[in-house]
């Protein structure tokens, strides 16, 4: 009933982007877009449910299926594997400021900041709006103005930053605003507006999916992780694990695989997500990601064997650990349960494994086995160039081009339990107590029952333990586009992004080489459309200018 009348409202305002799409029109300078002919400010401010389009609309342009996949493709966990895509060639050191990517994301981005800007110069002229829901209002648009600055300064370090609708004359001349600055105004924004929104606890189940002050701690820990504020991760974290009753009741859902599947939306461990509606309002990346025998079109986007290796046996081993039980003739077997939640291997139990009622099936990918439509055939192929397909995210439910309703999770309580300890780690803080009620507990969702996987590892120096940690969150996180900013924070991008693309054993021939330029890659070039509009941007280390 939740899941119902939540597609259900979502459905109502379906229409409200063919409706408004005219306020956001892209002008000349993706900073500043131009209203349409369709609605003016003078005709269209009239109501509450007028006021409720654009916010609406507002959290369409905060997030989306497309972005978390596309940062999926700039870490080490995933490889565009058919296609050239901008992604790879920013892998490669080929990217330019010209390159598309940069631009593209740009006027997405800011797209979303001019929505918010119009929103909140407007909504005094509704007259007849009820103060508390006014008010709540701004909240979630401040809560998405933010998000889509920390978006952009991740991208691309100082920006320029306003608070207010700019003319084009004024986009064409302005100059960028520090990081620092940008991050400081963040933080304020959250602190002011947690107030004025609602806990889980008193959120109506016909707004699940809406803002909540959970949503705001949540963004305050990630924004304070990428800057290594440790107090302040720490801070925030335990606000969420700490006083449920204030922020809200969150928990780890009972089964990891669960977690992603339609059935389980809005459950106790998600924070925020970008609702979807099946049949309505979709995306579809997944169709260039699963086996062409359920439904694929082509695998371009898949997992790398990196991804693969860094998931522990089931008795707690690394695969290349003294006295782990891996065995390479059997690569896939008595491993972490996240893996088959998250890829799909060799042999794959797909009926054990996806939810779609078949029986007995199995997902046949070496050559030197069966050969099936899914089978491995080299890079350019239509079929995967690494040996492997995605499982997490894909819906059975999604049906003709696999276009899936699942709704996309931005924050979920894993996440804070392990941004918690990694700042307790980081501040000499870790104990046993943290590594229980986080490691292990995760670990312990997950399906792991021995010592050597679920005991704090109390020989293990500072060092070995940041390791396990970063280990842990990327087979914990994997495939939630989050990978690209952890390696980004840690400044690892010389070890993590230079390694050779791998694939199974029975793969051949992967050809890219992979760079990473410590002084330029951590940041993107800001688009030369931009620049030529406005020289006052300047440019980014290492891309010219």
């Amino acid at each position: 009933m939740i899941k119902y009348l939540m597609k259900m409202k979502i459905k109502k305002y379906i229409y409200l982007f063919a409706a408004v799409g005219g306020l956001t029109l892209t002008a000349c300078n993706g900073m500043e877009n131009a209203p349409g002919n369709q609605f003016t400010d003078a005709n269209f401010w009239d109501s509450p449910d007028r006021a409720q389009y654009v916010v609406n609309m507002a959290y369409a342009q905060m997030y989306n299926a497309g972005k978390m996949w596309r940062d999926e493709s700039l870490s080490d966990n995933m490889i565009d594997g058919r296609s050239t895509t901008d992604q790879r060639l920013m892998r490669m050191g080929q990217a330019t400021p010209s390159t598309g990517i940069f631009a593209s994301e740009w006027a997405d981005l800011y797209g979303g900041i001019k929505t918010c800007h119009v929103f909140l110069e407007n909504i005094d002229a509704i007259t007849n709006l009820d103060a508390a829901k006014k008010a709540r209002m701004i909240a979630e648009i401040r809560f998405v103005r933010a998000y889509i600055y920390f978006r952009l300064t991740n991208f691309y370090g100082d920006i320029p930053f306003f608070t207010k609708d700019i003319t084009v004359d004024e986009s064409n001349t302005i100059g960028r605003t520090s990081h620092a600055e940008v991050m400081a105004f963040i933080h304020q924004e959250l602190n002011d507006i947690i107030g004025d929104l609602p806990s889980r606890n008193d959120l109506p189940e016909s707004e699940n999916g809406k803002i909540t002050k959970g949503a705001v701690v949540a963004l305050q820990a990630r924004a304070y992780l990428m800057d290594s504020d440790w107090s302040n991760v720490q801070k925030y974290c335990e606000m969420l694990i700490n006083q449920p009753e204030t922020y809200g009741s969150y928990a780890l859902f009972p089964s990891y695989r669960g977690l992603f599947e339609e059935d389980n939306e809005y459950n106790q461990e998600v924070i925020l997500d970008r609702a979807y509606v099946r049949n309505l309002l979709t995306w579809g990346e997944i169709l260039d990601m699963v086996p062409l025998s359920k439904g694929g079109r082509v695998a371009d986007r898949v997992p790398q064997q990196s991804l693969v290796d860094s998931y522990l046996t089931l008795t707690g081993y690394t695969i290349d650990e003294a006295g782990t039980d891996y065995d390479p003739n059997h690569p896939y077997d008595n491993r972490d349960p996240r893996l088959a939640a998250t890829v799909i291997y060799n042999n794959y139990d797909w009926s054990a494994n996806v939810g779609d009622g078949s029986k007995g099936e199995v997902i046949h990918i070496d050559p030197a086995g069966d050969n099936t439509v899914d089978t491995y055939i080299g890079t350019g192929s239509n079929t995967t160039a690494t040996g492997y397909y995605t499982r997490k995210w894909f819906a059975p439910q999604a049906t003709g081009d696999m276009s899936s309703g699942l709704n996309i999770i931005m924050f979920r309580y894993a996440d804070i339990l392990l941004m918690w300890a990694e700042a307790k780690l980081e501040q000499n803080q870790m104990t046993a107590d943290v590594w229980n009620s986080t490691v292990r507990a995760i670990r312990q969702r997950a399906g792991f029952k021995t010592a050597k996987a679920l005991n704090f590892p109390a020989d293990k120096s500072q060092t070995e333990l940041r390791q396990i940690l970063r280990n842990e969150r990327r087979c914990e996180l994997a495939l939630e586009g989050l990978r690209w900013y952890d390696i980004k924070r840690w400044k690892a991008g010389s070890e993590y992004l230079t390694q050779p693309v791998r694939g199974a054993s029975f793969t051949h021939d992967i050809p890219w080489k992979f760079t990473f330029d410590e002084n330029r890659d951590y940041l993107w070039a800001v688009p030369q459309s931009q620049i030529d509009l406005n020289p006052n941007l300047g440019q980014n280390p290492g891309y010219g200018n």
